[in-house]
């Protein structure tokens, strides 16, 4: 099977290449390295069942070559930071939504059957439900980042339902791991990196969320897909994230503990009830018993894959 992954060069995206590229798929990887690396890919470059295609996606010629010939897409292209969207809102719009169009349209014209998009936790704003099931309602993103996801998700419905081919949406808990470049852990490391005697903690530190860990979400991902396939269904939507969650004050103590520092702790208070900063989900913990009557179910708990990716982290930036 031919496979697309827009985003295939970033983070999530490069391990799931991996994954794919060792079960013997063909893979064409689409990517502006604006967010994403070769050095993630540095393993397949020249490997026969691989392509590699640079290009931004609000340009459609792009997109509509990169779709040639495959089968599936799995779309993870996309501005992967929730703050910056109240500072370039029009940004997040153009690099979730327009390329998620762009996307569609060029699907449509050459008749790919299946499309797998990553979305996120953010679509469920301050959920009243905790766990909260893919069935909540109203879906109420309070962040422009999980607007725009949201905005993409309705769009892939239409168009699925629309044109005859088959999409599946995850809404992904706060996914950690080797080869992430931004995120809590990321920015404790190198603060601490800095001045190792005191760390900034963005909000008052009891920001509670559930964490997965990157191996376990491409197991995740390419498990569901598999039942999807088997099931038949138009559309469908999982969520993909841990049954604990953990607050940012203990990330922040693994971190110091993994260093081998004991920093001062420095709370910013935050805003809106301590959040970190506007738009902030508080509180996130996602209900995942969807995906496990599937067969699929995380190996790390939130606690594992924070202390897992520290060391990662720590070994490779």
């Amino acid at each position: 099977m031919k496979v697309l992954v827009t985003g295939g060069a970033g983070f999530i995206g490069s391990h799931l290449v991996d994954r794919l590229m060792e079960l013997g798929y063909e893979v064409r990887v689409l990517d502006d390295l604006s967010a994403g690396s070769l050095d993630n890919l540095k393993r397949w470059l020249k490997h026969e069942r691989f392509e590699f295609i640079e290009g931004d996606m609000r340009n459609r010629e792009i997109v509509e070559k990169a779709v040639e010939d495959v089968e599936v897409v799995f779309h993870l292209a996309a501005n992967p930071e929730v703050r910056i969207g109240s500072q370039s809102p029009e940004l997040l719009y153009e690099t979730n939504v327009v390329i998620t169009y762009n996307l569609l349209e060029a699907m449509r014209k050459s008749g790919v059957k299946y499309l797998v998009f990553t979305s996120s936790s953010t679509v469920y704003g301050d959920a009243e439900v905790i766990p909260t099931p893919e069935d909540y309602a109203p879906l109420e993103p309070i962040s422009v980042y999980g607007g725009a996801k949201l905005a993409a998700e309705a769009l892939i419905s239409g168009y699925a339902h629309t044109f005859d081919f088959k999409a599946l949406v995850f809404r992904l808990a706060n996914i950690i791991g080797e080869r992430s470049n931004h995120g809590v852990i990321y920015d404790f490391i190198n603060k601490l990196r800095k001045n190792p005697n005191e760390l900034e903690i963005l909000g008052d530190g009891t920001q509670r969320k559930s964490y997965l860990h990157v191996s376990d979400t491409v197991d995740g991902m390419l498990h569901i897909f598999e039942h999807f396939r088997k099931e038949g269904k138009t559309y469908d939507a999982y969520n993909l994230g841990n049954d604990d969650w953990i607050t940012v004050r203990e990330i922040a103590e693994i971190v110091s503990e993994e260093m081998g520092l004991n920093p001062a702790f420095r709370f910013t208070g935050g805003v809106d009830g301590g959040r970190g900063w506007k738009g902030d989900v508080k509180f996130m913990r996602l209900s995942i018993e969807k995906a496990k009557k599937t067969g699929w179910e995380p190996k790390l708990n939130s606690y594992e894959a924070v202390r897992r990716t520290v060391r990662e982290l720590l070994s490779t930036i």
